[in-house]
């Protein structure tokens, strides 16, 4: 029997307010839209959609980067979308974010030293001499050396850069990390680099991710549970191994058969999809990809469907499963 979650998300929702261009009626961009799903201790939840589809949206939602229109996020046994003050700043110490670009998310003008300190301090951890051999050793568990300390962000690589990223998330010793597209502006080869580093620190220090990204060749190789979102909803999910072998949904078909395989002999149907992504000022109705969806019905275009269980740690939000 599997334990608790440690994070359980229910019908999370982030809406932004937009005026109509030329009237003052205004509408709502439904960038998260009732997404439910639970985290376990110790796993890696990949997240994977196309740009624009909200996964950004909903980690910086549940750090409270951003506040959440509606929905709940139970963190061990506690709602954080209830905690305000010293008990909201005690909880941003067990949950840290990883970000997409690791040079825009470094001060230029501060070493990397001050960088990694910074959440020391404002945490009141340690003293001076506590938090610089802390900082030390850090930089040797991300592989970086001792010299990086006095070094400014532009004098990084970008794979040097993002080690620098990830220490600072692991510095105050977090729980949750969430990761937001954290190898995407890298290389294939420092790609590797980051996430096996990455897997690494999961086992020594008894990490939990949410991985969020576009690449399912990337998320394949780090989690061990995925869920795939399209225009802000939640449209399937399901244990790696499974979705890899049994997709369900056509948009996660679609997605998968753009993998590219390294197998020439190997024959894989393409799926093409036709038309753009709708707008989220404009959602279709009943299914959001039933436009795109080559096996659409009438009763897609009319109604919702519901995320259901199709077996036994398989999820699917779709009319023709």
């Amino acid at each position: 029997m599997r334990s608790l979650p440690m994070l359980k998300v229910s019908g999370l929702r982030k809406y932004y307010p937009s005026k109509q261009q030329g009237t003052w009626r205004s509408k709502q961009v439904k960038a998260v839209d009732d997404v439910s799903f639970l985290l376990y201790e110790g796993e890696t939840y990949g997240l994977v959609g196309e740009s624009g589809c909200g996964k950004s949206t909903l980690g910086r939602t549940l750090l409270r980067l951003t506040e959440p229109t509606e929905g709940s996020a139970v963190y061990q046994g506690e709602e954080l979308f209830a905690l305000s003050g010293k008990s909201l700043q005690a909880y941003r110490k067990q949950l840290q974010m990883v970000f997409q670009d690791p040079f825009a998310s470094l001060h230029p003008r501060k070493t990397i030293g001050s960088a990694l300190t910074e959440p020391l301090i404002i945490h009141r951890i340690g003293t001076q001499e506590d938090r610089y051999a802390r900082v030390l050793d850090m930089l040797q568990i991300v592989g970086l050396q001792a010299d990086h300390y006095n070094r400014l962000p532009h004098e990084l690589s970008g794979g040097q850069r993002q080690r620098v990223v990830l220490a600072r998330a692991l510095i105050l010793e977090p729980k949750l990390v969430i990761c937001d597209e954290p190898v995407s502006a890298l290389d294939v080869i420092i790609q590797a680099q980051i996430l096996n580093l990455m897997k690494q620190l999961q086992q020594d220090l008894k990490l939990t991710y949410l991985f969020i990204a576009h690449d399912l060749g990337v998320v394949r190789h780090i989690s061990d549970r995925i869920g795939v979102m399209y225009l802000g909803k939640l449209v399937e999910e399901a244990p790696t191994d499974e979705l890899f072998a049994n997709p369900l949904h056509p948009y996660t078909r679609a997605l998968l058969s753009a993998v590219p395989n390294p197998d020439p002999s190997s024959k894989r149907e393409r799926v093409l999809l036709e038309g753009d992504i709708p707008s989220l000022l404009n959602p279709p109705t009943g299914c959001s990809f039933h436009p795109r969806c080559p096996l659409a019905t009438e009763r897609c275009g009319n109604e919702l469907p519901l995320k259901r269980q199709v077996a036994a740690t398989h999820y699917v939000a779709c009319h023709l499963v």
